[in-house]
């Protein structure tokens, strides 16, 4: 055999070994590559029309912001307030902004502006903080039906079991929990090559969403979604749905019809809460999970119903059902527009 040939294809001989060899250091993790930004995506096949889908997003967001801004306002500047279950509902106002600030940024920029990047780390901190303070949601919605439990089962010693301090303690455990769980998730994450996929299917980075695109070994990602999944909306969903077993079982010993009846319609607000909130959420799961077949724009309103319908419902519903809070806007209102 020649020697030009001899060259030729021990090049090529190399020239295997190292595609072999970097696939290897791939798929090991001795070789890293993330890309420099990621790709967002609006609403697929209404391209030309973001600027006007803009219009309502940014209506969605205004409300958003009032509606739980002036929640939270209002029970801190009324004393009146300075109960358990207002405090609970104070959490769940500003969880609910932390959501809607965590996911405006890429939003409005794709639709008002058409820029659809956002950089590596942005999208690890956007998914972290979004996915955080949906965790911390949940946390809250569970407290609240804590709390609904020991004011009906023991009314008298309401304010005695639920201090300032112990409802500090609960917040803080619940934010402990959902920031512990969240922080593997980012440094999976960081660990994995993406070898150059770098579109998203959504107008901001779900966690969901990101372990589809890289190449190398995704299924500590996987299992630990899943558990942290199962840890926290899980087991919070069960224990919701334990507590209020336990308050129709206290609700059914009282006498009187109307008694039962005012003892049931302090739990709806939350009732209504607590379904705006997993409704939407469970559906987003089955999807990603079962649902790839389905048209994106299905997916896409979908997953927008689950980050932005409990944030706008919630201030309605709680200023429509709470008389308390009604009031306290009512009086509140008038006395800052007679400031201007």
């Amino acid at each position: 055999m020649p020697i030009a040939q001899l060259k030729v294809n021990s090049n090529k001989q190399y020239a295997l070994i190292d595609v072999r060899k970097h696939h290897h250091d791939i798929f090991n993790g001795s070789i890293k590559f993330a890309p420099s930004t990621f790709t967002l995506v609006g609403i697929p096949g209404l391209e030309a029309e973001h600027i006007w889908i803009s219009i309502p997003f940014c209506l969605i967001y205004t409300i958003i912001f009032l509606g739980n801004g002036l929640i939270f306002h209002i029970i801190r500047i009324d004393s009146s307030l300075h109960q358990p279950m207002y405090y609970f509902l104070a959490m769940l106002a500003f969880v609910e902004f932390g959501v809607s600030a965590s996911t405006m940024p890429t939003v409005l920029s794709i639709f008002l502006f058409g820029i659809n990047d956002i950089s590596f780390s942005g999208c690890l901190l956007q998914m972290f903080s979004m996915h955080s303070f949906t965790l911390m949601e949940s946390g809250v919605l569970l407290a609240m039906s804590v709390d609904c439990f020991v004011a009906i089962y023991s009314p008298l010693r309401y304010t005695t079991m639920l201090t300032i301090a112990r409802i500090t303690g609960m917040g803080a455990a619940i934010a402990l929990r959902s920031i512990m769980l969240m922080l593997p998730l980012v440094f999976l994450l960081k660990r994995l090559p993406f070898c150059g996929h770098n579109t998203l299917t959504h107008s901001y980075c779900l966690h969901s969403d990101l372990i589809k695109l890289p190449c190398g070994d995704t299924c500590p990602n996987s299992n630990l979604g899943l558990f942290v999944i199962t840890f926290t909306f899980g087991l919070d969903s069960l224990l919701i749905v334990v507590s209020y077993v336990l308050i129709l079982n206290t609700v059914l010993k009282i006498a009187s019809g109307a008694g039962r009846w005012r003892a049931l319609n302090t739990c709806v607000s939350h009732i209504c809460a607590v379904l705006v909130y997993y409704v939407p959420m469970v559906s987003l799961s089955l999807m990603h999970r079962f649902g790839r077949h389905l048209p994106p724009l299905l997916q896409t309103v979908t997953a927008n119903a689950y980050l932005f319908f409990p944030p706008v419902v919630n201030p309605i519903v709680y200023s429509i059902k709470t008389k308390e809070i009604r009031n306290s806007i009512v009086h509140t209102l008038p006395r800052k527009r007679g400031e201007f």
